[in-house]
């Protein structure tokens, strides 16, 4: 129904039916050796032949599977009959026409290029297929014939003998092959080598309707490609010059991609003939022999009992300390590349993809998803696509940051308080603080200007619409990639439940009403109360980080007259910069702590649930996750950003906490430096730590265990699953901690972006790293992970969605409280030189510091001096008739606050939504070619089921009907 990304060289087509013959029109290149296809099916393989000693099943089992792989290539032989006088037709004439009354295809809409030319200079391949490899890298069972599909392993010394006894005489008796080897380093390893044969391949790969190629793909054009416009003329030219990018990877670099596009269909031993198969090694690629293993290995017993089930108990109880498929070999080799070719698919990868001077090329995409999976390639076109689309934005921000730097000096408002001589302001705190020239504040007044100017409405708009377009289009991108990975129906057949969810509610069962076969239920009753104590969990770990913060706030306000009186001169005269910064650092440790607890507190939480599927239990815990470490890394900001310097009163009627400790008030020059200083603080030691803990720490344990293999063991030759061993295993939670990671930087880049317009550039430069660093721990540092499959990122794609929603009400608030935009704005159009003149010759802006001023009388303060001091709000003055108390312009200006956080807000959310409306989720050709391939994939099941009976009619010597008998 889809394009499927085989893994097959040569391609056996069957003989075709008149319904089918323009669908096969283009294959007939491909339906070579057809001899051999045939005998393939009449030998007997190896893997069917009765096991070693460790291995050993019982002798009756051994006939019934021979029995019945004997009937299956007795029908496998009829159903290829005839396929030569098929393809000699073909070679004669190429413009065959079919006179059915059912086949009325327009063949002028074929692709008349379509057959691949023989080219000079043949590509190296791949040596997939070649077993001394294979078995020089430790990839066979010891007979050199039986690939390893999966690993175990366990301690000899561990006590568990009847549970891993007991659970591999099921794996036994379920078809899996077994052979045991002691570790070579460590004598107390055993390793445990699982192949899995043919039939039992068949037999799962049936039961969890595994999509498999059973056709040559078929292309049409559009009849309007014929009169090309200048449109697509200019698209042409563009795609010209894009396999010129130097950023594009070379195609003949990836010789095995160079795959046919097939119809595929679900899997079915009855229908096998449907199916193209030239060699049963590797019809089944190695990515889905390991998932059906681990099905295997996930719903095996290992003692009577419904709940004792499972690789993963075995792992938990001590019986089994790893499970893990093996890599595919080495990932360097000492004979270069180029000119030698790649050793395997791992070797390829890091030479074209994981090594760091690869950091500006594109990800081969479906290599990845080739080796790793559909989940982990999806992870990586995601993180490459949110890469790519933060290059406008890092481009628009650096503007309005060199905006800001090439308008500093003329800044109106900085020129003032850089000229104030003779302004003083309040003592802004109780002891130890004097009084304060505002020109003292003239640098942090300039700092403030670089990201709070002119552009940072503008820049706040752009990033809001930039989140639309990189989620809608990201949208687009996946419907693409689901398809070519042949993964648009896979969700409704393949979920299974969670083996947890099984043993629980074993005995409570209803009719599913998709399949209609009965299967475990939660009840309502049960599933409401553990969702409230979940939720009870989560809003008590909220308030602990709430606590957390609460305790940072008290830390600013103790410590601040302490550094007031500092001796260090530069701290005494800096001494709000010297606490903010130190209570970053503190903070930025609290945070990283706490995560700590929060990951094992979100696991208990997930499990107690119990939810019905792996997706389902994923994201679950992605989202306490993402709520955890979201309140845990931004509520300070928020605190900066609303709360400081809001409800600190004014001079000789401070407010203080526990009536013991002022609160603490912004700068002269305003509280968005301290904003910009947490923000880039915590920004750039965060990536820095999880890049340390990302490849650092894996890079260190990966040594250490070298180390004391070099030193135990001398030339000895270390296996292959060995090798993978000593590497550090995936995270438990799989790609959880890599998404979330990136989703709390999409937080940080579109949340608090109009106080930290460079946020954007930093998230860009980051990535560019995280790829190649991704990318070189998955290929060099970690094990092999289960190559998973689904067809999108999960619950990701909604968080991003709520932080695009929250970003711009994040936005508006910031525009209109925390900066000065909106009081400047009222000033420059109500009370400034321009708001009585409609020409002014110098700036509108002329008295606004001096207006932003309030007076207070110094003879109240008890210090002995006489005079006025100024401080930051909108009271009226000590000799006014309501001294101290918000003037007019206070109240102008607040609503001026409120309008520009309404309108801002509709505004953006209306284009937005309009922005959202314009783009599909799915491209109209690509919509149009799902549905005409579901049209092609019935017509050629039922024509090929009709060739199908009418040979077997023809072998009886019955008469042939050219439709259903």
């Amino acid at each position: 129904m889809n394009i499927s990304k085989s893994e097959i060289a040569k391609e056996t087509s069957l003989k075709p039916s008149r319904r089918s013959l323009p669908c096969l029109a283009q294959s007939y290149a491909y339906s070579k050796n057809l001899s051999q296809s045939t005998s393939l099916f009449q030998s007997t393989e190896s893997e069917s032949q009765a096991p070693t000693s460790v291995t050993s099943i019982p002798a009756d089992k051994a006939e019934q599977v021979n029995t019945e792989e004997g009937r299956k290539d007795s029908v496998l032989r009829c159903s290829f009959a005839d396929l030569s006088d098929f393809c000699l037709a073909l070679g004669k004439d190429k413009d065959y026409t079919d006179e059915s009354e059912h086949a009325n295809y327009d063949r002028s809409r074929l692709i008349k290029d379509f057959v691949p030319q023989n080219n000079s200079e043949p590509k190296p391949r791949l040596p997939k297929n070649d077993m001394n490899y294979i078995a020089s890298s430790g990839l066979l069972f010891k007979d050199g014939k039986k690939r390893i599909d999966y690993i175990l392993v366990y301690r000899k010394s561990n006590i568990q003998y009847d549970k891993r006894n007991t659970f591999e005489k099921n794996l036994r008796a379920e078809g899996l092959m077994l052979e045991k080897e002691p570790a070579v380093a460590n004598p107390d390893i055993m390793f445990i080598k699982i192949h899995i044969p043919w039939d039992t391949l068949c037999k799962y790969a049936e039961r969890l309707n595994i999509r498999m190629p059973f056709r040559k793909k078929s292309y049409y054009t559009d009849q309007r490609s014929k009169s090309m416009g200048r449109v697509q003329k200019y698209f042409r030219r563009i795609k010209k010059w894009m396999s010129q990018n130097p950023m594009v990877l070379d195609k003949s670099a990836f010789p095995d991609l160079e795959e046919s596009d097939c119809y595929t269909g679900p899997f079915s031993r009855a229908r096998i003939h449907h199916f193209i198969i030239n060699n049963k090694d590797t019809f089944f690629s190695n990515a889905t022999r390991s998932r059906i293993v681990y099905h295997m290995l996930q719903h095996t017993k290992y003692e009577n009992g419904i709940s004792k089930v499972g690789i993963c108990k075995l792992i938990n109880n001590g019986s089994y300390i790893a499970a893990f498929p093996p890599h595919e070999g080495a990932y360097k080799s000492n004979q270069p590349i180029k000119t030698h070719g790649p050793q395997n698919n791992r070797h390829l990868l890091y030479e074209r993809w994981a090594r760091w001077g690869m950091w500006y090329k594109h990800q081969p995409l479906d290599l990845i998803r080739l080796y790793f999976g559909e989940k982990i390639g999806l992870y990586f076109a995601w993180l490459g696509w949110y890469t790519g689309m933060l290059i406008p934005a890092a481009i628009v921000g650096l503007c309005v940051f060199f905006y800001g730097i090439l308008t500093m000096n003329a800044s109106q408002v900085s020129q003032e308080i850089c000229k104030a001589t003779e302004v003083f302001m309040c003592p802004l705190c109780d002891k130890n603080c004097s009084l304060q020239r505002l020109n003292e504040s003239c640098i942090y007044a300039k700092v403030t200007y670089l990201f709070d100017n002119g552009g940072t409405v503008f820049f706040a708009i752009f990033m809001a619409i930039w989140a639309t377009v990189f989620l809608e289009f990201w949208k687009r991108r996946r419907s693409t990639l689901t398809y070519t990975w042949d993964l648009i129906e896979w969700e409704e057949e393949e979920e299974t439940l969670r083996p947890q969810f099984e043993a629980k509610y074993y005995k409570m069962e209803r009719v599913n009403p998709i399949s209609g076969k009965p299967e475990p239920h939660q009840p309502s009753s049960d599933k409401v109360t553990r969702l409230l104590v979940s939720i009870s969990g989560i809003f008590f770990m909220i308030s602990l980080v709430i606590t957390a913060v609460f305790a940072v706030v008290v830390y600013r306000l103790v410590v601040m007259e302490q550094f007031a009186s500092f001796k260090w001169n530069f701290i005494k005269q800096h001494w709000q910069f010297a606490t903010s910064a130190a209570a970053v650092c503190i903070n930025f440790v609290i945070i990283m702590a706490l995560n700590l607890a929060y990951e094992k507190i979100a696991y208990l939480l997930t499990n107690l649930e119990y939810p019905r599927t792996e997706s389902e239990w994923e994201n679950s815990f992605a989202l306490k996750m993402f709520l955890f470490q979201f309140v845990n890394l931004n509520s300070s900001i928020f605190y900066i950003a609303f709360f400081l310097g809001r409800f600190v009163g004014h001079p000789g009627k401070y407010n203080k906490l526990f009536n013991r400790w002022r609160l603490e008030e912004c700068h002269p020059s305003g509280c968005l430096i301290d904003l910009c200083l947490q923000m880039g603080v915590i920004m750039f030691l965060k990536q820095i730590w999880n890049n340390f803990m990302e490849l650092g720490y894996p890079l260190i344990q990966n040594w250490w265990s070298r180390h004391k293999i070099k030193r135990g063991i001398q030339d000895a030759s270390i296996p292959q699953w060995e090798n993978d061993w000593n590497l550090q295993p995936m995270n438990i939670h799989g790609l959880m901690d890599e998404y979330l990671e990136m989703v709390l930087q999409f937080g940080f880049t579109t949340i608090f972006v109009a106080a930290f317009p460079l946020a954007p550039l930093l998230a860009l430069l980051n990535n560019i790293i995280e790829i190649r660093l991704d990318a070189y721990k998955f290929v060099t540092q970690w094990r092999r992970p289960l190559p998973a499959r689904a067809t999108d990122i999960g619950i990701w794609y909604g968080i991003l969605e709520g932080i695009g929603i929250l970003a711009v009400i994040t936005n508006a608030f910031v525009i209109a409280i925390t900066s000065d935009y909106i009081p400047r704005f009222v000033y420059e159009y109500k009370y400034g030189p321009c708001a009585s003149q409609f020409e002014y010759s110098e700036s509108c802006l002329t008295g606004y510091v001096n207006n932003s001023l309030s007076f207070f009388d110094l003879s109240e303060l008890g210090m002995g001096k006489s005079g006025y001091c100024r401080y930051r709000d909108y009271r009226g003055p000590p000799w006014s008739s309501k001294p101290y108390e918000f003037t007019l312009q206070y109240w102008h200006i607040l609503a001026a606050r409120l309008a520009f956080i309404i309108v801002f807000e509709h505004l953006v959310f209306g284009i937005k939504s309009f922005i959202a409306y314009l783009i599909p989720d799915v491209p109209k050709n690509l919509y149009d070619r799902i549905r005409r391939e579901k049209y092609l994939v019935q017509e050629m099941m039922y024509e090929a089921e009709l060739e199908h009976l009418q040979q077997q009619r023809r072998k009886s010597g019955h008469p042939v009907h050219h439709e259903w008998p």
